[in-house]
């Protein structure tokens, strides 16, 4: 791997700047994971009697899940809006210079607040999103298909986080050296190419859109 000073310089500053004495990337990621497993086990835990069209609202979800990540990764995360200005600041101005293709791999756990959401976010997407939609299910159809939704909405967050990490471990450990990891990994890779950020590879974890509006790019 080549040596990239201006992507050193940047970290070294990033981390002295908005990574304090106190942060802890092995409690972020806990933190998310057990979070997320609570609230699936809840909703699985509270099932009854679930019939076969309410099982069919995971694929469902899952599919409307991977659009979100889709657009939201082509939309403000890559292209400056005036109410969401941060996120765009955090991945692309922040991210995608803090690891670049030729330095992708975390140093130390304290860089995975550069990979992880923030747990404030999760918050937000579950009082935000998550539950709102839920909610509305329950009232048109029924408890169950709330609470799978639900699940699924949270299980997708918390794929993502873990596929996004595994991206940015270093290459010789073990769950970088998985083969589908290393499929999404290369993907992910030619996607913090400056030349093709803008325009490829905008699902971070399953490339289901990106086949589909044919913005995929697996190099050369």
């Amino acid at each position: 791997m080549s040596f990239n000073k201006d992507t050193d310089v940047f970290r070294k500053q990033y981390r002295s700047e908005h990574i304090g004495p106190g942060y802890s990337g092995k409690l972020h990621f806990y933190f998310t994971t057990i979070w997320c497993l609570a609230v699936i086990g809840f909703c699985v835990w509270i099932l009854s009697d679930v019939s076969w069209k309410e099982w069919l609202i995971l694929p469902f979800t899952f599919l409307y899940a991977n659009f979100i990540e889709y657009f939201g990764h082509k939309g403000p995360m890559h292209h400056k809006k005036k109410l969401l200005a941060k996120v765009f600041e955090r991945h692309t101005m922040q991210h995608h210079h803090f690891f670049t293709q030729d330095m992708m791999a975390c140093e130390s756990t304290r860089d995975f607040k550069m990979i992880l959401f923030p747990p404030v976010l999760l918050i937000f997407f579950f009082l935000g999103f998550a539950m709102p939609v839920s909610l509305l299910l329950y009232l048109l159809w029924s408890a169950n298909a709330a609470y799978l939704l639900m699940a699924g909405l949270i299980a997708y967050y918390l794929n993502y986080e873990w596929l996004h990490l595994s991206y940015h471990l270093p290459e010789d450990h073990w769950i970088a050296r998985l083969p589908v990891i290393k499929t999404f990994r290369q993907l992910h890779l030619n996607h913090h190419n400056p030349q093709l950020m803008q325009q490829y590879n905008f699902n971070i974890s399953y490339p289901i859109f990106d086949w589909v509006f044919g913005t995929i790019y697996k190099g050369k």
